[in-house]
């Protein structure tokens, strides 16, 4: 398999013992923090609100990398619209009457090769 990618062997397993790296290290972390944080509070956070929450905590990171990892980890935040009253009823106005109004007459379903049959028939 080395041959077929030209490396040499001792180089791929240099490479599989090879510890994780700092940054590795603490983008995996600030994943685990994004992903807490935004469960905590119900998946309405965006990204700016996490950034905050993380700044607060003390962690150094900006805005555009929690959205970075937000998009990778395929979190969105959930919006919520605020309840707006589309009645008032708190007036002294007359009520409309109900103008619904309902027929007692029964419709029968005729099946069309009906209609073709008597049209022929006559």
């Amino acid at each position: 398999m080395c041959a077929v990618f030209g490396i040499s062997r001792s180089g791929y397993y240099h490479w599989t013992r090879r510890k994780e790296s700092g940054r590795s290290q603490r983008h995996e972390w600030l994943k685990k923090q994004i992903r807490r944080i935004f469960f905590d509070h119900r998946r309405l956070y965006g990204s700016k609100k996490i950034w905050e929450a993380l700044k607060k905590q003390g962690a150094q990171v900006t805005e555009k990398t929690v959205a970075r990892i937000m998009k990778e980890l395929g979190l969105k935040s959930r919006t919520i619209k605020k309840y707006k009253a589309t009645t008032n009823s708190k007036h002294n106005l007359p009520v409309a009457a109900n103008r619904i109004f309902y027929t007692q007459s029964v419709r029968t379903y005729v099946p069309p090769y009906c209609v073709i049959l008597s049209i022929l028939c006559v």
